[in-house]
């Protein structure tokens, strides 16, 4: 047979009645053989809570016989020394399964706590009239003399006398200044470690303190909220050799889903249980780590410095629940932060140390790579300096050797060709031209090379004298009139220089060479009907030579390769143009060597555009 669901009380009762019902509630919770789940306010402890829940305190038992929630409420405003709660007794099972519908929504719905809290609201059911007569029964008999009259407690002064809170407090303050000297004087961790927890332990009166370090690289990143979360501790002291030790335990099963916490302990959250076993009664795993690590009791604080979440300084309590002060819990908080900024010392010197180390190994690299470097560059030098003087004497051998029986050929070709005595065939006078064209080609290349290679030795020097630009225009452009008009191609000069301007200071013999071969350039590469235009004009100091053709144009792929040597952009098998690439080179280089330079537009098809600056030579 169910009882009543709607049996419940409401009324004042002083703090020490509360409490006294709380643990009728708990020892009922006993007499219920099945599975059972008693919490009290202290499980909220870990979680942020509302300001209306800091008031309330409560004992809420749940199971399928029997259920019972003990809530009370201080009034706001009230400090009395012997406070009154506003206290309410229900056994409704539809009040009781609201109330854990709101203490379950405090916590993260994907943490263990709220995932329980739900299972047991569920399994909320009417209590048994049998156990619920048996519980009135044992409330009349326990409190109802207590509740019939008006109960007050002795009016005892809750404060400590002025003398010892004074000595209190000189105490703690004369701990953290040899805390702080300690890591001011010393910038080993270990040993500053060791000094704090041992006075802090012995000040406190702890069974164990411990510090502990998380994997950083979880807890201060976003992880899913399935991920394992832990970490180990680095250091220990216990009050006596019978307490376990749990230095360098590894805890890597229990921290799942409770990303809440982590972000409360980057808040510089205090965490604060006095009894385990009611803190952790839905938190199966932890509690029995708990037990394991004989902790009864703890009281933590976050080591945190950069804003990242180093760690934990945790005061162990083994054997007995322990109501932890506010002053205990200032201590703790403020020895961690010390701890922080010892942390924060080593990391940085050890951060300098590696930096010293990588340095001096990157110095000695760098030295011995310098040093290699160095004997390879002199090889390189000697063997580039040998090079170089073959090179010499064997263009100073080569040019003796060619050019006096190139002489002779061009020579005796050219006079053949204007022989007076007899006359020569066609096929004879064709064979002759063929003979003396190709010895004037051969002596431009062996000149073009000759030139190269005193300019890239720096041994060209330039010939400065003053000149007409505008001559020199005509002289280059007539020399090639012939050429031009063999190939049917119209050579314009465009002159727009100012006669007083006309006179100009440079190599003429080079700036002559230079338009020569931009001029035949343009011409071998401008089909008949086209036409080639040289424009000359000067601004400022410099003179400015222009030539403009309508010729096939250059691809723009190919352009960086224009003024290389030895490089003829007509690859094919058979190429069309004569010439072995020297032409443009030799330009450029004459170009640079009067400090000035040459650049060039090109669109295949329709023709290209060189333009040459040269400023004024002193």
């Amino acid at each position: 047979m169910l009882s009543s669901p709607d049996l419940s009380f409401s009324r004042n009762l002083p703090l020490v009645v509360f409490n006294q019902l709380g643990e009728l509630l708990q020892q009922m919770a006993q007499v219920v053989g099945t599975t059972v789940l008693v919490l009290t306010e202290a499980v909220l402890a870990r979680v942020d809570i509302p300001p209306e829940w800091q008031s309330q305190r409560f004992t809420l038992v749940i199971s399928e016989q029997f259920s019972a929630l003990l809530l009370g409420t201080q009034e706001q405003g009230k400090r009395e020394k012997s406070p009154a709660l506003n206290t309410s007794l229900t056994f409704n099972s539809e009040a009781i399964a609201l109330f854990v519908s709101q203490v379950r929504d405090l916590f993260d719905g994907n943490s263990y706590t709220h995932q329980h809290l739900e299972r047991y609201r569920q399994a909320l059911r009417p209590n048994e009239t049998e156990i619920q007569t048996k519980f009135t029964l044992l409330l009349l008999e326990h409190l109802l003399p207590q509740l019939s009259e008006e109960i007050t407690e002795p009016q005892v002064d809750d404060c400590p006398p002025v003398e010892d809170a004074l000595k209190h407090r000189m105490q703690r303050e004369h701990l953290l200044n040899q805390v702080t000297t300690q890591i001011r004087k010393n910038l080993d961790l270990p040993v500053i470690m060791a000094t704090a927890t041992a006075l802090v332990r012995e000040f406190l009166e702890l069974d164990r303190l411990v510090v502990y370090k998380f994997d950083n690289a979880k807890v201060n990143s976003h992880e899913t909220p399935t991920q394992r979360l832990g970490g180990y501790v680095v250091h220990e002291v216990c009050a006596e050799n019978a307490i376990s030790s749990v230095l360098h335990y590894r805890e890597e099963t229990c921290f799942t889903n409770n990303s809440t916490c982590w972000e409360k302990y980057r808040q510089g959250f205090t965490l604060v249980v006095d009894d385990v076993e009611k803190t952790y009664a839905l938190e199966e795993c932890l509690l029995n780590l708990l037990r394991n690590s004989q902790v009864r009791a703890k009281l933590v604080a976050p080591i945190i410095f950069e804003q990242k979440l180093w760690g934990l300084l945790i005061a162990h309590q083994c054997h007995t629940p322990r109501q932890w002060s506010e002053n205990e819990k200032s201590l703790l908080t403020s020895i961690a932060e010390q701890l922080a900024i010892a942390i924060h010392q080593s990391e940085l010197k050890q951060s300098l140390q590696d930096v010293t180390r990588t340095l001096t190994a990157e110095k000695q690299t760098l030295e011995k790579r310098v040093i290699e470097r160095t004997m390879a560059l002199r090889e390189a030098l000697l063997a580039a300096e040998a090079a170089s003087r073959l090179r010499n004497e064997f263009l100073a051998t080569i040019s003796h050797e060619l050019l006096t029986p190139l002489t002779y050929v061009i020579g005796m070709s050219s006079t053949l060709l204007r022989w007076p005595m007899g006359e020569l065939s066609q096929r004879q006078r064709d064979y002759l031209q063929t003979i003396h064209d190709s010895g004037e080609h051969l002596l431009e290349l062996i000149n073009d090379i000759l030139d190269l290679s005193q300019i890239e030795a720096g041994k060209t020097v330039l010939n400065i004298t003053a000149f007409s630009l505008a001559e020199t225009g005509k002289s280059s452009v007539e020399s090639l009139f012939k050429k031009a008009d063999s190939k049917q191609i119209n050579l314009k000069l465009d002159l727009q220089i100012d006669p007083q301007r006309d006179r100009f200071k440079a190599d003429v013999g080079r700036v002559g060479q230079i338009l020569w071969n931009l001029l035949t350039n343009a011409i071998k590469f401008t089909p008949e009907g086209g036409s080639v235009t040289l424009r000359i004009w000067v601004e400022d100091n410099t003179a400015i030579f222009q030539i403009e053709d309508t010729g096939i144009g250059i691809p723009e792929a190919q352009l960086p390769l224009l003024f290389e040597k030895f490089q003829q952009l007509d690859t094919s098998y058979r190429r069309s143009h004569e010439g072995t690439g020297l032409g443009l080179a030799l330009t450029k280089q004459l170009v640079e060597l009067h400090r000035g330079r040459i650049e060039v537009e090109s669109t295949v098809a329709i023709g290209s555009v060189f333009t040459v600056w040269i400023p004024a030579q002193s």
